[in-house]
């Protein structure tokens, strides 16, 4: 009796340590897992935030751009971390008052920054509701040095130049929204539109003489002024060096060795366009990891050329086959074909188009041409199902470089033509003939018999 009842307490103190054993590994576990997640996870934005009810206000224009300019996750992490208050634009300071030069600088990929600095100046890394309006310079989100003034003034609310039209328009737990009647405008981003209109940054050119080229050596004479800004003396492909990748040599042009054109931001400009507009990735990828390109490109324009690139984009370098890139040099030959010695924009091409029928462009591949004509409402390069419409018009246009975006990978005629012939003509020239001089020779002096000729 004693024994089964020894045996009982054990099995029930066994059962108790084991249930204590499993619940406190549970227990850890879920202190480990608790303790991990923060770490992991972005931060979360519920339905009542400032941002969901900016996005569905009546401020469509302002909720637009803020989606354009990739401002969402930036304003996600200073909710996150404090209260803002957004100065709000109404729609018409947006879509009509604003200058449309200005609107178009804004809206261009290359000008990203620009529109983000505009629009983080509107907002305030702090609560500011309209019975506790404090008449002070705020710090906005913008991250240059330049602040707002909030200012009252007669009685009524202003914020730096503009006039608070609605008060407390939305207010939320992380923040509130005022209305405005105009749209506020950071030094930085007017001077930068400046810059861009007036070409400064990339037409000011010193006076300077230019080289010019005697026509029968075709080298340099002696330098002569001319005026400035002239365009090189030297054509494009005398800059180029020869070889399998072909690099820019000294061209003479209006910058000279003091080297007014910044060529290599240039391209560096345009290719983090080309990334920000999107769907031309494995171009930016050729220019800048499996070839010299942008290096020769920023050369060229450096010394006073312009180019405009015939961008293919992802769907169509996706169709290029291993035989087409395998050959030494190919991914070269294929974009020199795309570049165009020429600064022309989606409105130039398609008058030309449209005046003259058939257009044909130079390229950097000599001596081949790229061909266009008017499609559709469009232009289209090459011929046949092997060209290519002008499918996204002025991707990037500073002056010196231009980027039209097109759907397809272009070929010289040529190529496409000699192709299918090639073992024709193996088989013709195979068969036996004699030299074409003792052709010339026996024809001219036939009478004379020579036995050579028999």
């Amino acid at each position: 009796m004693d024994f089964q009842i020894y045996g009982v307490s054990n099995l029930f103190i066994f059962t108790v340590i084991l249930l204590f054993s499993i619940a406190a590994a549970t227990l850890q576990e879920n202190q480990n897992a608790t303790f991990v997640k923060p770490t992991t996870s972005a931060p979360q934005i519920n339905s009542n935030s400032i941002l969901v009810a900016l996005l569905d206000s009546h401020y469509t224009e302002l909720s637009e751009l803020v989606e354009k300019a990739l401002l969402l996750q930036t304003l996600e992490e200073a909710v996150s971390k404090h209260n803002i208050t957004i100065f709000a634009p109404k729609n018409e300071a947006l879509e009509r008052d604003l200058d449309p030069e200005f609107k178009r600088f804004l809206l261009e990929p290359g000008n990203l920054r620009s529109l983000q600095n505009l629009l983080l100046f509107h907002m305030i890394p702090a609560r500011i509701v309209s019975n506790q309006w404090p008449a002070r310079v705020h710090a906005t989100l913008y991250p240059g040095d330049e602040n707002v003034n909030v200012v009252q003034k007669n009685g009524e609310k202003m914020v730096s130049s503009a006039m608070i039209i609605k008060q407390d328009d939305i207010i939320k737990p992380d923040g509130v929204i005022h209305g405005i009647e105009r749209v506020l405008i950071p030094k930085s981003v007017q001077q930068d539109f400046n810059t861009r209109r007036s070409l400064r940054s990339i037409s000011a050119v010193l006076p300077e003489g230019a080289p010019e080229v005697d026509p029968r050596t075709h080298r340099l004479k002696k330098p002569a002024p001319v005026p400035a800004g002239a365009p090189p003396v030297l054509p494009v492909y005398d800059a180029l060096a020869p070889g399998p990748s072909l690099a820019p040599a000294p061209a003479p042009g209006p910058g000279g060795p003091h080297h007014h054109f910044d060529g290599e931001s240039q391209v560096k400009d345009f290719i983090q366009t080309l990334l920000h507009y999107g769907g031309y990735n494995e171009l930016a990828d050729i220019l800048v990891n499996l070839t010299s390109l942008a290096t020769e490109m920023g050369k060229l324009v450096s010394e006073g050329y312009v180019l405009t690139v015939l961008a293919p984009n992802d769907e169509a370098m996706a169709k290029l086959t291993t035989d087409q890139l395998s050959e030494p040099g190919a991914p070269e030959q294929i974009m020199y074909y795309h570049i165009i010695p020429e600064y022309q924009t989606e409105e130039s091409m398609y008058n030309a188009v449209r005046r003259f029928g058939k257009v044909k462009y130079d390229t950097l591949r000599l001596p081949h041409k790229v061909v266009a004509e008017e499609a559709d409402g469009s232009v289209k390069f090459g011929a046949g199902e092997e060209g290519a419409y002008l499918f996204d018009p002025d991707i990037y246009t500073d002056g010196r470089i231009s980027v039209q975006g097109v759907d397809g990978v272009l070929f010289p005629i040529e190529e496409i033509k000699v192709a299918p012939v090639a073992a024709p003509v193996a088989k013709v020239v195979a068969k036996p003939r004699r030299g074409k001089l003792m052709e010339v020779v026996c024809g001219t002096l036939g009478s004379f018999a020579f036995a050579s000729c028999h």
